[in-house]
């Protein structure tokens, strides 16, 4: 059995090199890039937010596609908010707290470019990498699901490595893809049954990575807090320390960068780009927020028919408690996501909460063939 799951390995290895090769090929240079590189050169050249603006431009304008960097640019009438980023320095500069608040992605992405990576690349070959290892990680949850069927494992694994978010993730710039390995990391957690304050680790580092995050590892320290309280008769105070802790470093980064904040955010993103934040006040009411929500749930009902299908088969199949709750868990933060953000459209936003869910249930099938048994973190 050794030697099939060795030759299964080196096959998949081979196929993810292949895929991660071709993302390559197809990778994309969009208008996220700026922010992200603009983040890189404001920490080496603090004091010069012209030249931050100027050499982010041109980096990209050495590698991308013509078509790509048009896009970047906003040659299109309609794409005002992209060429004052640009052309306006005070422009560019004031979107930046919206990427720079992604201090684990940032630091990343600078480690490859201090190694002698090319900006761009540095940017894009993050994605890239976290997109195999990712593979590797996926790989190794099926191999512990199903530790006989070393075929099924690479179906699978190159299955869900071919999914149209996947590959989605790996080719632009943004932290999607790089965050999305964490969260197998915390899968594999669960599963193997790591202490505490193994996950807190872990769930520090997620937030530190991306601290929108919060709200996903808030509401896992909340759900074993309260299952802990529920099994135990008494009150593990660490899960509140954990919490109050991931909760003041959130806090931290975001008074530290200045973020703008949520409304902003929506904003911005779902109302009115505006060219220059400073001087055009966000004016969000409780009415346009739900107008809103209402336009965009009507193109969520495909992820709402999965979800719903994969919670259905996991309550079906098992009784657990503590498996139902991780798996509510995921379900739980794919609609706070929504919520807080409905940007439909784009299932990368999402989907590293609906493909936990997935794993969720092939644990559960898993059961029909192992005694594999998922306990409760100790």
């Amino acid at each position: 059995m050794k030697l099939k799951w060795g030759i299964s390995f080196l096959f998949t290895i081979s196929v993810l090199a292949f895929l991660t090769f071709w993302n390559y090929n197809n990778r994309v240079y969009d208008w996220d890039m700026p922010g992200y590189l603009g983040c890189m050169y404001t920490s080496e050249f603090p004091d010069s937010p012209d030249k931050v603006r100027i050499i982010t431009y041109e980096e990209i304008k050495k590698e991308a596609p013509a078509e790509h960097y048009a896009d970047v640019i906003g040659l299109k009438p309609w794409d005002i908010p992209r060429q004052y980023f640009t052309k306006n320095t005070q422009s560019f500069t004031e979107q930046l707290p919206y990427f720079q608040i992604k201090i684990g992605y940032i630091w990343v992405i600078t480690l490859f470019y201090k190694l002698g990576v090319s900006p761009p690349m540095a940017v894009l070959g993050t994605s890239l990498i976290s997109y195999f290892i990712s593979g590797l990680l996926f790989f190794y949850i099926l191999k512990l699901l199903f530790p006989k069927q070393y075929w099924l494992a690479v179906l699978l694994t190159v299955a869900a490595m071919l999914l149209p978010p996947m590959t989605y993730m790996s080719r632009v710039s943004t932290p999607d893809m790089f965050i999305f390995q964490f969260i197998l990391i915390f899968i594999i957690g669960l599963i193997k049954n790591w202490s505490k304050w193994g996950m807190f680790a872990l769930l520090f580092a997620i937030t530190f990575i991306r601290p929108d995050y919060i709200t996903f590892t808030l509401t896992y320290i909340m759900a074993v807090f309260f299952f802990s309280y529920y099994q135990e008769k008494k009150i593990d105070a660490s899960y509140i320390v954990q919490g109050v802790i991931l909760l003041l470093m959130y806090l931290a980064i975001i008074k530290f960068y200045e973020y703008p904040g949520w409304k902003d955010v929506f904003y911005d993103t779902f109302i009115d780009r505006r060219p220059i934040i400073s001087t055009h006040p966000v004016e969000l009411s409780l009415m346009d927020y739900l107008q809103i929500i209402y336009i965009k749930i009507i193109y969520f009902k495909k992820v709402t028919l999965s979800v719903v299908i994969m919670i259905g088969v996991i309550f079906w199949k098992s009784k657990d408690v503590w498996v139902r709750m991780i798996s509510v868990l995921f379900l739980v933060n794919v609609y706070i996501k929504f919520f807080f953000f409905p940007q439909s459209a784009a299932l990368r936003f999402f989907f590293p909460f609906i493909f936990p869910l997935f794993i969720m249930m092939l644990y559960v099938l898993s059961r029909k063939y192992n005694d594999l048994k998922l306990r409760k973190i100790a």
